[in-house]
Parts: C-alpha cells; structure tokens; sequence
C-alpha cells in the first residue's frame, strides 16, 4: 500500500523508469536491507505484502482494501511461509512473486494508457535488459557472467584476426593425423574462406561470430558451433583429438 503520492507514468520511457525504481527497491530489500525486512514479516501478523515504490525504496504492509485496487497488488500473505522453509528458499519465493508483480505494474500501465503493439514489444524488451529480482538475489547473474567471460575467453583462444585459427586448438601434441589429401582439401578451403570474408560452420552454414564458441575438427579442419555438434567449452577442454561427426561416421565405415 503507497501512503506517498508518485507521478503515474504514461509513456513507455517513463514506465519503464517506475519498473526501474520498483525493481531496485525489491532487491534492497532481499538483499542489503534483508535482516529488516525479515522482521517485520512476522508471521504473527496478518497478511503482508512486499511493495517496491518508484523511489527505489520499499515497504511491507497490508494490502489496499478498495476493490479492485488501483494498481496489480503483490503476493498476499509472504509472512505466513517465512518460518516454514530455509530464509534462502523463502527469499527466492518472494522475489520470484515479485518479479511477477513487476511485470504486471508495468503492463497494467500499458494496458492503461493504450500501448500499441509497437510500444508494448519495446517496453518488453527494456526490461528484458535487466537481470530478475530472482536472478540477482539467488546469484544466477553471477554465474551467468563468469560462464559467459569462461566462453568468451574459449571463443578468443580459438580465434585470430576475428576468424577461427586454422590451426585446431584441441590438437594433441605431435604430428598431425591428417592425410596429404586432407591438408590439399584444407588449403583449397582456407582459400575459399579467404575469398568469401567469413569462416562457416561446417554443421549449420552460418558465420563465424566472436562471442560463439567454435570447434575445429582435427580430421578434415573444418569449424563447427560447438552447440551444433553438441560440445561445450568444458568438454572440449578433456578432448585430445576432436572428430566431427561426419568423420566420426566415415572411420566407423572403415
């Protein structure tokens, strides 16, 4: 319940300023601010509510009692499971319902003030910008920046000049395996890469990117996606020799 009059926004920029400031006031409040607002959900009293405000501050209180309320209330009743789980697994509840609320404040206004297609998709993909309340109370942004540094850092290992080295990262040490007929095929491929600009995946065609993790086959040097050919940057690091699949078929054949 918002005792504190605020601007009710009306176009897409100022909507998704009050997401925003909603949004921040959440995550003080499970995160920094967490001993506080864990008091004050006794589960003694009667049903709370988690309000975030557009001032980036935040409240527990009773819901509104005018029916139906002005704007989508939050989860009713957060007090009440507080005791009956780990304050972990209860934090992450709360803030997955907060996430909702958020979304639902955000396109009631939209709703609201007749946001067309066009406005709505764009809103959406403002906030779609920003990590989740959940997402940075239980730590997934964290991880999912270190996973995404631990594959960037494999894409750039495999990469020269903004294209794929042709010379295979995952090959063992010693002499390479590969045929003069493959080395030929290799050299008239390397040229035609060359002509064209653009190094493409052996699997699905398309170019390379440097913010992809790519495979390069030890059999006939041609670079795959490593989601294409189902291998990630952590199994490519226990692989001696990689084989495509379509060399992986031709020797089973032999």
């Amino acid at each position: 319940m918002e005792g504190i009059p605020h601007p009710i926004p009306r176009t897409v920029e100022e909507v998704f300023n009050d997401f925003k400031g909603r949004r921040a006031g959440l995550i003080k409040a499970l995160t920094s601010d967490v001993q506080k607002f864990y008091q004050q959900c006794d589960p003694e009293k009667e049903n709370l509510c988690l309000y975030g405000l557009p001032n980036e501050t935040w409240e527990v209180n009773l819901p509104v009692e005018e029916v139906p309320p002005e704007l989508p209330e939050p989860a009713l009743g957060i007090n009440f499971a507080r005791d009956g789980m780990p304050e972990k697994d209860w934090l992450s509840l709360v803030a997955v319902h907060s996430d909702s609320w958020l979304l639902s404040v955000a396109f009631y206004f939209g709703a609201r003030f007749g946001f067309g297609k066009t406005e709505r998709k764009r809103l959406f993909q403002m906030i779609n910008e920003l990590p989740t309340v959940f997402e940075v109370v239980t730590g997934a942004v964290k991880q999912a920046k270190e996973q995404a540094a631990t594959q960037t850092n494999s894409s750039k290992n495999k990469s020269s000049g903004g294209r794929p080295s042709r010379q295979p990262e995952l090959m063992p040490k010693g002499a390479k395996t590969s045929t003069p007929k493959d080395e030929d095929e290799s050299g008239e491929e390397e040229e035609e890469d060359d002509e064209q600009g653009a190094t493409l995946c052996g699997a699905c065609g398309d170019n390379y990117a440097n913010d992809e993790f790519w495979i390069c086959c030890d059999i006939c040097e041609r670079w795959f996606h490593g989601k294409c050919v189902k291998i990630t940057p952590a199994k490519a690091e226990h692989i001696k020799q990689y084989k495509c699949p379509s060399c992986s078929s031709k020797r089973a054949r032999v």
